[in-house]
């Protein structure tokens, strides 16, 4: 081949190349080229990228997140905790199951719950006796719910026992079904749909809880009448004031959970409870020997401090929405 041969042929095969490699630039946006989206897929995208960073470095998984009432979602005045109803928003927005567990009876709960545009599927009241099931949609003005499993016992020996020592305490038992029975009106208790009666009546049927005010008795000295007098077959708490709980034996809020976790198959490691009180001692135990994560309000008595593996900022200062921030 001619010199002047090859170099006609170098200059086709080199004309070949810049013309393929032409064709691909002109299927590929040029550097520093914006591509337009309509208004819709652009939202959905800062949407997507807001929540792929909102905490950096945790790995997302659904949790099963288990909020106290009194002293953790709200203050005494009952008003809410500062932050709590975005925080709760923040958190079923990233998937996780958020639900109550509570001393209190469904009474004097599920208003709480609408209060917080929340309907779990489960609810765990009277200090895990009772455990609630939604039956309706959750998008439903009144979801509705349903008593999905109960614990009973039979409460006339303690309430013989602790009349004998609170004569002036008053008292107030849990029915199966829900039905409330209370000797003496108290301002602090919920007493809608609840029936007045002598103190005889309150044993006369199996109950899921006993509770008893003694307006007369500190905290302390409600600590110190139970470790004296012993309740035996079943399980109590001492609330922050002359407050006594009284359950079946073995039951706690716990107990009451971990049915909800097992039928939600969560798994234990991805459970986070928070509370204040020492009925929250139960559920805190639970969490952390199966992995999850116990924290407590800052304003709590001690021992619940330090049953808790964390703590949090106090009620007053908005502590379970700073936790669920995080998340």
């Amino acid at each position: 081949m001619s010199p002047a041969s090859q170099d006609s042929d170098d200059l086709r095969h080199a004309t070949d190349e810049i013309g393929t490699v032409g064709a691909v630039e002109d299927e590929l946006p040029r550097t520093g080229e914006v591509e337009v989206e309509d208004q819709q897929e652009a939202a959905d995208l800062v949407d997507d990228i807001a929540r792929e960073t909102e905490a950096p470095g945790v790995a997302v998984a659904r949790m099963l997140i288990v909020l106290d009432i009194d002293g953790t979602v709200l203050l005494e005045d009952e008003t809410l905790s500062p932050g709590i109803v975005e925080a709760v928003e923040h958190a079923q927005h990233a998937g996780h199951e958020v639900m109550i567990a509570t001393g209190r009876s469904w009474e004097g709960t599920h208003h709480i719950m609408r209060a917080l545009n929340l309907a779990p599927e489960f609810v765990v009241c009277s200090n895990g006796a009772v455990v609630l099931q939604r039956v309706g949609s959750e998008d439903a003005e009144d979801p509705g719910y349903e008593r999905w499993h109960v614990e009973t016992f039979d409460p006339r020996d303690v309430l013989t026992l602790l009349l004998e020592h609170l004569p002036e305490a008053r008292y107030l038992v849990e029915l199966p079904d829900g039905t409330r029975l209370y000797t003496e009106h108290l301002e602090d208790w919920n007493l809608t749909h609840a029936r007045h009666v002598p103190f005889d009546e309150l044993g006369a049927n199996p109950v899921c809880r006993v509770v008893v005010v003694s307006p007369d008795q500190g905290e302390d000295d409600f600590l110190e009448l139970v470790e004296r007098i012993g309740l035996h077959k079943v399980s109590y708490a001492v609330g922050w004031t002359a407050w006594l709980d009284i359950a079946p034996q073995g039951v706690d809020k716990s107990t009451g959970l971990e049915r909800v976790r097992t039928a939600l198959d969560i798994d234990p490691a991805h459970v986070l409870v928070i509370g204040d009180g020492r009925n929250d001692l139960g559920m805190f135990r639970w969490a952390r020997e199966n992995g999850g994560r116990a924290v407590a309000m800052e304003q709590g008595p001690q021992e619940v401090r330090d049953a808790a593996g964390e703590t949090t900022t106090s009620v007053q200062a908005g502590g379970v929405a700073a936790v669920l921030r995080t998340l």
